[in-house]
Formats: structure tokens, C-alpha cells, sequence
């Protein structure tokens, strides 16, 4: 076998791992696959002594290449109208594809998404690289310019980030994940203000991301009082349907109206009432996210 035929045939194998790095480190699926091309094209051009680790060193390829990305968009991004949310994984609730489950393993849900886009791309690099994937400080220090001891450091100060906005441990049974929310949206139906309030935990957040376009309500609403009010008036969209799906594993829907995907939300969980709600009220990134959960 020519040594190009077995390289590719190395990188196969490993695809899932490498894309599975650059969606922690990214938080988009279209920029994780970009990042795993151009990983590849790297890879493939590299001349040298033979590689003993190859999952190792393609890792640190992905992984350069996933901070260079991050580092630019953080250089050129304008300034947006709400909330950014990263892309998350949707899937129907039946069981999750091989490359699905690489995606979401290490309890990737989107809450953890959305905490590791506020970090700056050094500690996002060493959080991702050494808590997630256990790579030594030693081979994380030289992507980020710096000492194993302050890369040791930069991942300290990433998670002691990711703790303080993780407070509370999710649920793990998705039935009885999808039970809160099934009673969430019905009791929303029914116009039951004190059903809803019962069901949303004291300190609960939803943030809405609504694309390019100007936002008709805040990106970012606290407290069950007002999240239970906006449930109130989403419920009174006409011709709307819940399609139920998994958002990163986790109990999530895809709202239609007229057939037309209209907003898509995900939903944490914890000691049976919802702490957390994503929503995308975008309906073209909702279609090329969720189509396939939609057919």
C-alpha cells in the first residue's frame, strides 16, 4: 500500500475523534468540518520521521488548526443583534448514529457549548484538549505559546468557568426528561400560568438566538415568571406543531407552523423542572440542522 493510501486510511479512522475535537472547540458543525479538511490537507503534506502516536498528533493538528478559527472569528466578528448559540446536534428520538454518539460523548450537551464560547481560544484549547480528551499539559503548551505550568493554568481558569455555570447536575433519563416537557407545552396550551411556573426551577434562563435578523423579544430571559410568560404567548401560534427531537442528547423540539420549521429549543433538565431553554428562531439554520430529524 502507497504510503498516501494508508495516511488516508490512518485519518479515516480517526475522523469521528478529530471532528468530535473541533465541535468542542468550535461549537459549529459546518466550521468543525472545515476544520477537519483543512486538518487533513495538513496532514497529508507533512514530511518527516515516522509517526508513533497518530491520533495524537492528528489531534494537535485539528486542534491548531480550531484555534487559529476561533482566534479569527474572534478578530472579525460583528457585532450581532442577540445571543449566538453554537449548533447543536439534532436528532430524532430513536437511537443516536456511531458519529452522533462521537459527537456528544463526555456529556457535550449545548448549555456546556454555550459556557465554553465565553472563554477566551487558549483556555477554550486546554479545557477541551486535556479535560475532555486528556491530553498532558505537555503537548498542549506549545499550541498556545506558552509553559506546560500556564497552560495548566488556562484550563484551571476554563473550568472553574464551566463549573460556576454548571451548578446543577441535569437529569439523565431522557423519558423523564421529555415528561417536564411535554407538561411544559401543554400546560403553555392550556394558558396554565401556575402549571408552568411549577414546572421552571427558580433560577431558570432561556436565551434565544434569532439570526441576522432584529430580535422581537430580549436574547436572554431569567426568572419563571417571565419565561413563563413568553411560553404563554408562543402558544398562541397558529398552526404551529411540536416535532419532539433530541438536542445533544437531550430532550428538545422543532416547532413548525405551516409546515415551516419556525424555532427549535432545547431543554435542561434537573430534579424534575427545566433549568435551561435554547431556542433557534432561525427557520433556514433549523432546516440544515434538523432536517434529517425532520424527514
Amino acid at each position: 500500500m502507497a504510503e498516501s493510501e494508508w495516511l488516508a486510511k490512518q485519518f479515516e479512522g480517526q475522523r469521528g475523534h478529530l471532528r468530535a475535537v473541533a465541535y468542542r472547540m468550535l461549537g459549529s458543525l459546518a466550521e468543525a468540518d472545515d476544520a477537519v479538511q483543512d486538518a487533513w490537507l495538513r496532514a497529508s503534506r507533512a514530511e518527516g520521521a515516522p509517526i508513533e502516536n497518530m491520533r495524537g498528533w492528528l489531534t494537535t493538528i485539528v486542534a491548531r488548526v480550531s484555534l487559529n478559527m476561533l482566534r479569527a472569528r474572534r478578530a472579525h466578528r460583528e457585532e450581532s443583534l442577540g445571543a449566538h448559540l453554537p449548533d447543536p446536534v439534532v436528532t430524532g428520538e430513536g437511537s443516536l448514529q456511531p458519529e452522533e454518539e462521537a459527537l456528544l460523548a463526555d456529556s457535550v450537551g449545548l448549555a456546556l457549548l454555550v459556557v465554553l464560547d465565553t472563554l477566551a481560544p487558549a483556555e477554550r484549547l486546554a479545557f477541551v484538549l486535556h479535560d475532555v480528551f486528556k491530553l498532558p499539559f505537555e503537548e498542549i503548551a506549545p499550541m498556545v505559546d506558552r509553559t506546560p505550568a500556564a497552560a495548566r493554568q488556562l484550563a484551571s481558569r476554563a473550568r472553574r468557568r464551566v463549573k460556576g455555570a454548571s451548578a446543577t447536575a441535569p437529569d439523565r433519563d431522557r423519558q423523564r426528561q421529555r415528561q417536564v416537557v411535554d407538561a411544559f407545552f401543554a400546560a403553555a396550551r392550556a394558558g396554565d400560568f401556575d402549571r408552568l411556573i411549577a414546572l421552571l426551577d427558580p433560577n431558570v434562563v432561556m436565551r434565544a438566538d434569532f439570526g441576522k435578523r432584529k430580535a422581537p423579544a430580549p436574547a436572554v430571559i431569567s426568572g419563571p415568571s417571565s419565561v413563563a410568560a413568553l411560553a404563554l404567548t408562543g402558544a398562541r401560534l397558529p398552526n404551529a406543531k411540536l416535532i419532539p427531537v433530541l438536542v445533544n442528547g437531550s430532550a428538545g423540539v422543532v416547532i413548525t407552523v405551516g409546515g415551516r420549521p419556525f424555532s427549535m429549543m432545547g431543554f435542561i433538565v434537573a430534579a424534575g423542572r427545566i433549568v435551561e431553554i435554547d431556542a433557534i428562531v432561525d427557520s433556514r439554520r433549523i432546516a440544515t440542522l434538523a432536517g434529517a430529524a425532520l424527514r
